[in-house]
């Protein structure tokens, strides 16, 4: 048996540098659990009613502008001829490929399409997007982001569209996702009838971040528990209200100001943009020329 004296640990009086090692190893022990970061609160909060999200459309929601699709299946009716399809594709793959609005552009296309709705009911811009929703829209809608829609829904949050095309083009699209509803581009109308007159200006830079702040003050949201959706940079002061803003297929411009404020970011796009980014492109040129391409469709399907 004494050969396996060595198994039988020795009782002895701890020395000072045993004491020492074991408060080194003890402080060691202590400082290490402390440099594991807290785990990420689970986000979007369940039940938490004071909070609520905020998608872009183009380019965030859905790929492309959405008024160019709806242009497209009015082209498809006749209601306007090649040639006038063939510009706006041009503007719309312009838009995609550029990511930039021209302000030049933008004007023009806003005041041809004024001109061209005056007159029209509302009524018939909605049963129109409702038909091309199906046709063109809904294989449009990046799936991701649908996603992180849908989870702000499944944790009984409420979720908005915030967009420069036409409030009732955007109720369309927000119904059709299950959202909660959309804030849109408001065009003056009386008894259902457009009158070609804008009211304000178009839902687009800041003017989004005031339809926002409006809207959360009118539903009792605490815009710091609340996400922001964009794709573009002029979507900054939008993104800027919020506690959640999140950069989704992003331009240049975006992608800088959301990694230096340390933004998350998603690209659910694929080929040469998605490799240039990490993790939300713009918005505005394409839309209105999508909305203009709608408004001289309808404009001669009534000649």
């Amino acid at each position: 048996m004494a050969a396996l004296g060595w198994l039988t640990p020795r009782r002895r009086s701890a020395t000072a540098r045993s004491v020492l090692a074991g408060e080194a190893s003890a402080e060691a022990a202590r400082k290490s659990s402390q440099d594991v970061p807290p785990k990420e609160q689970e986000f979007p909060v369940l039940g938490d009613d004071k909070a609520a999200a905020f998608f872009d459309l183009d380019n965030t929601v859905m790929q492309g502008a959405s008024l160019f699709h709806f242009g497209r299946g009015l082209y498809k009716r006749k209601f306007f001829e090649t040639r006038d399809l063939a510009r706006f594709a041009w503007q719309q793959a312009w838009f995609r490929l550029v990511g930039v609005e021209d302000p030049e552009h933008m004007q023009d296309a806003r005041d041809s399409a004024l001109s061209i709705v005056k007159g029209h009911r509302v009524a018939e811009l909605q049963s129109i997007g409702e038909e091309i929703y199906d046709e063109y829209m809904a294989e449009r809608i990046w799936p991701g982001t649908r996603a992180l829609a849908q989870a702000h829904l499944d944790a009984g949050q409420r979720v908005w569209l915030v967009t420069a095309a036409p409030v009732e083009i955007a109720t369309v699209i927000a119904r059709r996702l299950g959202l909660t509803g959309a804030l849109g581009t408001v065009v003056e109308s009386v008894d259902g009838v457009y009158t070609g007159k804008l009211v304000g200006e178009p839902l687009h830079g800041p003017a989004k971040a005031e339809a926002v702040r409006a809207l959360a003050a009118a539903e009792n949201l605490d815009l710091s528990r609340c996400a922001a959706y964009s794709d573009s940079h002029n979507d900054i002061p939008m993104l800027s209200l919020v506690g959640h803003p999140y950069a989704i297929n992003p331009d240049t411009k975006l992608r800088k100001h959301a990694r230096n404020l340390d933004w998350r970011l998603r690209d659910y796009r694929t080929g040469r943009k998605a490799a240039k980014v990490g993790i939300p492109a713009a918005a505005g040129v394409g839309a209105v020329a999508g909305g203009t391409a709608a408004a001289i469709a309808i404009s001669r399907r009534r000649r």
